[in-house]
């Protein structure tokens, strides 16, 4: 905080004056939001829930566009995420993944195949090793993320892990034979083979 303010004097921003910034910004294409920063201005009442809806003030953000300018502007540091502009940071909760993929398509087949995934918010991503597919474990269950930009990761809902695992071959890795998914010559582990039923 500069020297001389008030606390009470400074004003938190809110979600009207974040979207009248970034949309400056974005007129010259997407946010460069890894050189953007700000200084911190506090928290602001925004949620990303599990299954990808915003929420503001408690009550779901409608509007597509909205959504996909905020999520542009989104960042993590650390554990925490936050939404920036050139001139401010906000911190926002999120319950699981910023992002959701919804759909996928798959090319090829074998270590040849490509999977592109896209989000709710029409990110587009390829599995590769520059953003690779994670199977992480949550209550009990498997939960397969995709890695989008810059440390954010999209749950992939559950219709698509279903087509996902249909996809599935079984290949010996360190020793181990394990059943996973093949893109851009990668294989990402989804489960020990001997794990299965």
């Amino acid at each position: 905080m500069a020297k001389g303010k008030d606390p009470q004097m400074i004003v938190r921003p809110d979600a009207d004056q974040l979207l009248s910034s970034v949309t400056k910004a974005a007129k010259k294409g997407p946010p460069p939001v890894h050189l953007w920063n700000p200084p911190f201005c506090g928290d602001i009442d925004m949620r990303i829930a599990r299954d990808g809806t915003w929420f503001y003030l408690g009550t779901p953000i409608g509007r597509a566009p909205m959504v996909k300018l905020f999520s542009s502007i989104l960042k993590k540091e650390g554990d925490a995420y936050f939404l920036v502009t050139p001139v401010e940071k906000v911190g926002i909760k999120v319950d699981d993944a910023p992002l959701l993929a919804v759909d996928f398509t798959a090319t090829g087949t074998g270590s040849d195949q490509i999977l592109r995934f896209v989000t709710k918010t029409e990110d587009v991503v390829e599995a590769s090793a520059a953003n690779p597919l994670e199977i992480r474990v949550k209550d009990g269950e498997p939960a397969p993320y995709i890695h989008i930009r810059s440390g954010l990761y999209a749950l992939i809902d559950r219709k698509s892990f279903y087509r996902l695992i249909e996809l599935g071959c079984h290949e010996l890795q360190d020793n181990e034979s394990w059943f996973g998914l093949w893109s851009h010559g990668q294989f990402f582990k989804v489960i020990p083979s001997a794990e299965l039923p």
